[in-house]
């Protein structure tokens, strides 16, 4: 293979590959309707042209006709009135015409057969742009849903799926790791409430507890260190009285507790 033929095939590659790349094909489709109705257009304007010519062809085919059998009227006319020179030159005449009618009846068939046939290929025609509009149609939707299922890939494939559920796992064990925390305050908080509880409980104890010797030495004529007891000058009835007093008050407290 020479150099020229291996450059010529290498230019034609490249512009095969150029073209292909620069066709759309929703303009192509298009295009190529217009195309079709172009066609359809000049296909119609041809038949108009060939009808057109039939026409005239088949008026001038009834002029030729008609003059043929009128000479041929007279050349009778004239063999009955005894000119045969009348007759003959009539004849000449209908001959004339009757040949030019035949010409005018073959170029005649032969337009009507054209005619036809330009018909049936203006039907076809029509035919074929109808079904192609709607085989356009339907390629344009086509179209739209692969650019549409396309697009819809390319977004897909962009998205960093690893890397964003990676970062909802990170985030989750930073959840538990503040809920733990969380949990662990609550819990330290509870046991230092409990131990001043407890140390308040123990406090408050103490106080029951000397007040309640300080109770039992009042009553048995003791003395604490926070309290005096009565003189000891007191009489008996006063004594008695007294122990009455000590008794119904114990009465109601024993009851108060009860009730609690």
């Amino acid at each position: 293979m020479g150099l020229f033929d291996r450059i010529s095939r290498v230019v034609k590659a490249n512009l095969n590959d150029l073209v292909n790349k620069a066709e759309d094909p929703e303009k192509i489709l298009e295009q190529s309707v217009t195309d079709m109705q172009e066609d359809l257009v000049q296909l119609r304007q041809a038949v108009a042209s060939a009808i057109a010519t039939q026409k005239r062809t088949q008026t001038q085919y009834n002029q030729a006709d008609s003059q043929s059998n009128q000479w041929q009227q007279r050349a009778q006319l004239a063999l009955q009135k005894g000119d045969e020179t009348l007759a003959r030159e009539a004849l000449v005449r209908k001959k004339s015409h009757a040949e030019t009618a035949a010409t005018l009846k073959a170029s005649l068939d032969q337009q009507s057969a054209q005619v036809e046939s330009l018909k049936r290929n203006l039907i076809g025609l029509e035919s074929k742009i109808s079904e192609a509009k709607t085989k356009k149609d339907m390629l344009k939707a086509r179209i739209s849903a692969a650019k549409a299922q396309e697009q819809l890939n390319n977004s897909i494939g962009s998205l960093n799926t690893g890397s964003s559920m990676a970062a909802f796992d990170r985030m989750e064990e930073k959840v538990l790791q503040i809920e733990a925390r969380a949990g662990a305050s609550a819990e330290l908080a509870a046991g230092g409430s409990n131990l001043e509880e407890q140390f308040r409980l123990l406090e408050s104890g103490g106080d029951v507890d000397d007040e309640l010797a300080q109770m039992k030495a009042q009553l048995s004529g003791g003395s604490v260190s926070q309290g005096k007891l009565p003189a000891a000058g007191k009489t008996a009835a006063s004594s008695s009285e007294s122990s009455s007093v000590i008794d119904a008050e114990l009465e109601e407290l024993r009851s108060e507790l009860n009730k609690m």
